[in-house]
């Protein structure tokens, strides 16, 4: 029997098949063009790209940016003026944004702000203009484009915002000492409005996302169990998935979600989600789920597991360590395919490292076949 491609192995797993080899991949956000990375993808690694398949369009909404060299070096101020009032964020751009992948800098640093859209209690009204004032339009030339590159290299998955409420909590108000929390407890009702407003907006584009030609859609939740309680999840977050999965499901889609945080305390409330895939999941010592365990709580889930950047800190001997010890833990190798990071660079060697025991994990996975790859590397 031939072997699968990347491609081939990507998506089997991820409809619950059993592929020939584990599938794993590298995200061409983080992803070096050279010579490990031909090399790797020549030996079995496929290519995750994420693209939007969507262009976003605000009406009677003016929207500047600034450069002042007082408010230091690299930031820059954008004004949003509405017949509401203004807003503005400083964002912090490292050098090298927007000149490499995926509006990074050369350090794979992705601009942050320094202040927060939301600030004062007014600000709430304005934002809440400008949600219900932006349209979208589909575009699905992007995804069209790097599907024709990827090929079977690989998988292009249509990106969206996070979902309301993360997108509030960690982009417009901020959690730096408890503010998200602060303002929950003093403006609540201006929060639920700006949800709601937010929520109706996000039907169109979980639409028009649905109907796009990616092979995933895919929601960069960044979901962290020690900044979302178990009751803010129950109240905001699933009644969303759902919504949001119903809609592209409906066309046939599977939707990943970009939940790279400590998911411990929330294991069981996600199982209860109709998630397809549980993106950049970090095992410990970054998380604080096993992955045998979320294997078994999310049974009717696919796992793309993030490998751990805090291990590449330790060494090629350590990461062949962790490697070998994460195979272990998935045995059989079903529902999961491992990303090489989901949020920095690789090293050449590591990438080299990752690959010379990937390219020989051949499904079913078994003690005796890990075994085997344990020995065939010293």
């Amino acid at each position: 029997m031939a072997a699968m491609t990347r491609r081939e192995r990507i998506l089997a797993a991820t409809r619950q098949e059993r592929a020939d080899r584990l599938p794993f991949i590298h995200w061409w956000r983080h992803m070096q063009t050279g010579w490990a990375e031909r090399e790797c993808r020549n030996r079995g690694m496929g290519l995750a790209w994420a693209r939007p398949s969507h262009v976003t369009r605000m009406r009677n909404v003016g929207v500047t940016e600034e450069k002042d060299p007082s408010r230091g070096p690299g930031v820059v101020r954008i004004t949003y003026s509405t017949p509401k009032g203004s807003v503005y964020v400083d964002e912090k751009r490292e050098p090298g944004t927007g000149e490499w992948h995926a509006n990074r800098s050369w350090l794979d640093v992705t601009p942050w702000h320094l202040k927060r859209l939301i600030r004062e209690p007014q600000d709430y009204e304005v934002v809440q203009y400008i949600v219900e004032n932006t349209d979208y339009l589909s575009d699905p030339f992007p995804i069209e484009q790097a599907k024709e590159w990827v090929g079977d290299e690989g998988v292009v998955l249509a990106i969206l915002p996070k979902t309301p409420m993360a997108r509030m909590m960690i982009e417009w108000i901020g959690s730096e000492e408890g503010r998200f929390y602060i303002h929950h407890k003093k403006y609540r009702d201006r929060i639920d409005a700006l949800y709601q407003a937010l929520s109706k907006n996000m039907e169109a584009l979980y639409e028009i996302t649905a109907k796009s030609p990616a092979d995933y859609v895919w929601i960069g939740e960044n979901m962290e169990g020690l900044l979302v309680s178990p009751p803010l999840f129950e109240k905001y977050f699933i009644p969303e998935y759902e919504k949001c999965c119903r809609i592209i499901h409906g066309h046939g889609k599977k939707v990943a979600f970009h939940m790279d945080g400590r998911l411990n305390v929330l294991k069981n409330l996600i199982a209860q989600t109709p998630i397809d895939i549980i993106e950049a999941f970090h095992p410990p010592p970054m998380g604080d789920l096993p992955l045998d365990e979320a294997l078994r709580v999310w049974k009717d889930k696919v796992i793309w597991v993030g490998f751990p950047g805090a291990i590449y800190s330790l060494g090629t001997q350590a990461v062949k360590e962790y490697t070998l010890n994460l195979l272990r833990a998935a045995v059989p190798g079903e529902r999961l395919v491992i990303a090489m990071s989901t949020e920095n660079l690789v090293s050449n060697e590591h990438l080299i490292a990752l690959t010379s025991i990937f390219e020989k994990a051949d499904l079913p996975l078994t003690e005796e076949k890990i075994e085997k790859i344990r020995k065939a590397l010293t």
